[in-house]
């Protein structure tokens, strides 16, 4: 398959916006052998970046690596132009913040109390009386505010996972990385969610299993497969036949709205002559 990473990408940030970027040569598999290589790309600010591929093709351990969970890494990682290997946990706890797969909170937390947890990398920079305004403002957002007593507990799986959106909201990051963040939710919720985080301008990762998705949310799509970049480019140029079916067996095209004539882009599995 043709590896277009070196390509210089559509979308590269001017260097005083940039808020990430990345440059992967290699990263080692426990066992031996690459885990992640040939990985470049870079995000500015209020820039939406969805990563799709198919199960094992990377995207968790992507994330991963830019959270710095990765130990077996060569090449270069930059928050701001500051390598993020260099900062303490602390400094990157108040410029990136992350919406795991498997979020494992005390469930005997009020759901205020958990999104408070989000204020910690700031405790003592702001004044206490902010640092409530903060969280109050990000269970609002998230559409919990009637819960906020409530523990995480007595919480639906679609409520903890806002929950821990307004965590990640109350962190206030220059950057914000999520690994599937629509699970658990319907279709309505995985839209507003999505809709929520794109609309706080925050420079954004995210992965995402539903293509539906990607299109309205991203502004560009990274797709992996086998642990290396393929193509990253505007969601129109990514998500065609012509790359997804050599990585997802998937064809696409688009087909016109019956009622408000706006495209609509269709994915199928072809069928077996």
């Amino acid at each position: 398959m043709k590896n277009n990473s070196a390509i210089p990408q559509t979308g590269h940030a001017d260097a005083q916006d940039c808020i990430l970027s990345v440059d992967i040569r290699s990263s080692g598999r426990p066992g031996g052998g690459r885990l992640l290589s040939d990985i470049r790309f870079t995000v500015k600010t209020g820039e939406c970046l969805a990563i799709i591929g198919p199960n094992g093709s990377g995207k968790s351990s992507l994330l991963r690596a830019i959270s710095q969970e990765l130990t077996s890494l060569h090449g270069d990682i930059r928050l701001r132009g500051r390598s993020l290997s260099c900062l303490s946990p602390q400094q990157r706890a108040r410029q990136v913040a992350v919406l795991a797969q498997n979020d494992t909170p005390d469930l005997r937390l009020s759901l205020e109390d958990y999104v408070a947890l989000g204020r910690i990398p700031h405790a003592g920079r702001v004044p206490r009386h902010e640092d409530d305004a903060i969280i109050a403002s990000a269970i609002k957002e998230s559409g919990l505010q009637h819960l906020r007593r409530r523990s995480l507990f007595a919480l639906s799986g679609g409520e903890r996972q806002r929950a821990v959106l307004a965590r990640v909201l109350a962190q206030t990051p220059d950057l914000v990385l999520l690994d599937e963040p629509t699970n658990h939710l319907d279709p309505p919720g995985r839209e507003e969610l999505l809709s929520l985080v794109k609309s706080k301008g925050m420079a954004v990762v995210a992965v995402l299993h539903d293509l539906t998705l990607t299109g309205s949310f991203a502004d560009r799509v990274l797709l992996l497969s086998q642990g290396r970049s393929t193509i990253c480019d505007t969601p129109d140029k990514v998500l065609i036949s012509e790359h997804l079916y050599p990585v997802f067996g998937l064809t696409s095209f688009t087909v016109p709205h019956p009622e408000t004539g706006r495209a609509l882009r269709i994915f199928e599995v072809p069928h077996c002559a």
